[in-house]
């Protein structure tokens, strides 16, 4: 077991000795800075049948989707860097992509959760299948937590079918309004994509410059994915696209800053922050960017966070949420 230290990073191989070390930083009142779960990396069970898998938190999403595709089933979520963030991470980040227009965020995908407390002791919410509604749904509670309230170990995910084709389609728009009206028309078409993103990075022909960008991603079936491309055609989306612009932006340093807004309202802030580099998911309202103002934390309920946080951790032993 590590020797204890004024503060720790803990390397863990194993639940028990990360329950034993948690108890021991808790006893002593020590600070632990890290925890590295990467030995904890099993698929603990995949039943394709019932579309759901359990993992141990140290996996990373890459990893996962590579086992679960053998069945032509994933987990619906494309977050940054998938070959190295793992799903704990995933989970305590509440990371998402481009796709989370369509498929939603990794909370919605969750069933059940174990998560290991400051004090050792090893919790368990909800269940390893679909239909379970036994307990409080705790959790919901560690997801985006940024590892303050306890070690997440282990979690069980609903799957979803591997969509037989994919088709991602753009438009470049000369002004922010422009490509607030289009993204509108696409809102109140019959089509549902599954992603539907606004940027201002240059494409790889590097054209493009001092432009905004509409890109719509769809999935499903082929004959569903030609109907909806036809749709947006119609529209004035008629290049072919990809997600470049999303590996593009995530691949530079720093890491960028996020605010949530409504959709309704997407234009109107990124008119504000001036002419900088952003990705927006803009059918969700969420805008990642670089170089403007941080953003305003004011109305966070830190009051109601430090409560959690003292309930889960009195000694703040564990990382604080970052505010």
């Amino acid at each position: 077991m590590p020797q204890p230290s004024a503060a720790m990073t803990i390397q863990i191989s194993s639940l028990e000795e990360l329950r034993k070390t948690l108890a021991g930083a808790h006893a002593r009142g020590e600070k632990v800075t890290g925890i590295n779960l990467e030995a904890l990396n099993r698929v603990v069970a995949h039943t394709p049948e019932d579309m759901t898998a359990t993992v141990e938190a140290g996996i990373t999403l890459a990893r996962l989707q590579t086992e679960l595709a053998r069945q032509r089933q994933w987990l619906p979520i494309d977050p940054p860097n998938p070959g190295r963030l793992t799903l704990g991470a995933l989970l305590t980040t509440n990371a998402s992509g481009p796709r989370r227009f369509g498929y939603g965020t990794i909370r919605d995908y969750l069933i059940g959760i174990r998560v290991a407390l400051v004090d050792g002791r090893v919790i368990q919410s909800g269940g390893k299948v679909v239909k379970n509604v036994a307990g409080y749904d705790l959790a919901k509670l560690f997801i985006g937590c940024h590892g303050s309230l306890g070690v997440i170990v282990e979690a069980t995910f609903k799957l979803r079918p591997m969509p037989e084709a994919e088709q991602f389609v753009q438009t470049r728009c000369e002004s922010l309004e422009r490509a607030g009206v289009l993204i509108e028309a696409v809102i109140e078409s019959e089509m549902t994509p599954v992603v539907l993103d606004l940027h201002n990075l240059a494409p790889p022909d590097g054209q493009g410059s001092n432009r905004f960008f509409v890109v719509l991603g769809f999935a499903g079936t082929r004959e569903e994915v030609e109907w909806q491309s036809a749709v947006a055609n119609k529209l004035g989306l008629q290049e072919a696209a990809t997600l470049h612009h999303e590996t593009e932006f995530w691949s530079r340093e720093p890491s960028p800053c996020r605010i949530s807004v409504l959709p309704s309202n997407l234009v109107e802030i990124l008119r504000g922050l001036g002419p900088i580099p952003f990705v927006a998911r803009a059918g969700d309202g969420v805008i990642y960017y670089r170089g403007g103002p941080r953003p305003d934390q004011a109305e966070l309920p830190v009051k109601l966070i430090g409560r959690v946080k003292d309930a889960f951790d009195p000694k703040h032993v564990l990382p604080d949420l970052p505010l």
